[in-house]
């Protein structure tokens, strides 16, 4: 038996509420496989449609009078964890009792922990929210504070720093959850972002990179594998050029040489290939893998997928 921490990638999830309910009951088949097998899974999801939803949304009915307040950004991320995380523990609830598994599935809502010192407070990256023309950007800077950025040529969007993690406060809960044999469903979009002052956890208005994320939390909770699940079936060298390669295998030093080559896009499988790379070396024995998410059991028994380990 594994523990397993399992990323899932947006392509398990929708972009509206309705689509992903629909979605999310094949998403749950292969998660189930993997608990079939015999694996402790703990999953872990993005929000970054989700979230931008809640934020757009409530925003919109602020500046329209339709409620009092916008939303703060710590506070929509959790938002997104509870209905994200409502429709996954339904689906994987479901799969496992359609095949006779006697398992609880439960959502934590999780704060993660970063440092207000990170050199990302400094440079603010991540967009976040809706489009609006330069006047009123700049009255929402005014009066906000907010970082606004122009941003190919459809409008100004806001941007909110996007900091590594260091600790997932809710650890102890996670372990004790596995422990009593549930499926846990933690972490979602990276987590909350929270900063420690003077001893207190304060949300801040941030958003963490939810591979990172993940990888954090399989190196505290000594996980045995952590899973990147994503569109394609293994990683790729020169993607989509005549000399395309894909790898069955890295060692985190090869990983790291095709990334100093730009290998990988840095919006999408560089911080998967990063994340892996920091959990493979993070102790001896540890695999990470990459993978689709209809083949993560074939993945699992090394019949595909892109395994980087030491």
């Amino acid at each position: 038996m594994k523990k397993i921490v399992i990323a899932l990638g947006g392509n398990a999830l929708g972009n509206t509420p309705y689509e992903q309910l629909e979605l999310v009951r094949e998403t749950a088949k292969p998660i189930v496989d993997l608990i079939q097998d015999g694996n402790e899974v703990v999953i872990a999801h993005g929000n970054g449609p989700q979230v931008g939803m809640i934020n757009l949304g409530l925003a919109t009915a602020a500046r329209t009078g339709s409620i009092k307040s916008d939303m703060p950004f710590p506070e929509c991320g959790a938002m997104s964890q509870g209905y994200i995380g409502y429709h996954l523990q339904n689906a994987i609830g479901n799969e496992l009792k359609s095949r006779g598994m006697d398992k609880e599935v439960c959502t934590i809502v999780t704060q993660v922990l970063v440092d207000e010192k990170d050199p990302a407070f400094q440079n603010p990256t991540k967009p976040v929210g809706g489009f609006y023309d330069k006047d009123v950007a700049e009255k929402i800077m005014r009066e906000k504070g907010y970082k606004m950025v122009e941003d190919a040529g459809r409008g100004y969007r806001r941007v909110v720093p996007s900091p590594r993690p260091i600790d997932v406060v809710e650890k102890k809960t996670v372990e004790n959850l596995i422990k009593a044999g549930n499926v846990v469903i933690t972490v979602g979009g990276g987590g909350i972002p929270v900063v420690l002052r003077d001893g207190y956890l304060y949300g801040t208005p941030a958003v963490i990179d939810k591979d990172y994320a993940s990888e954090k939390l399989a190196e505290l909770i000594d996980a045995d594998m952590l899973i990147i699940l994503t569109a394609v079936e293994k990683v790729a060298i020169n993607y989509k050029k005549e000399n395309e390669q894909w790898l069955s295998s890295m060692t985190p030093d090869q990983a790291k040489a095709y990334a100093k080559e730009g290998q990988f896009a840095p919006g999408s499988m560089l911080p998967k290939v990063n994340a892996c790379v920091e959990f493979a070396e993070s102790k001896k024995g540890r695999v990470a893998l990459i993978t689709s998410l209809d083949k993560a059991l074939q993945a699992l028994n090394g019949e595909t997928g892109t395994r980087i380990q030491m």
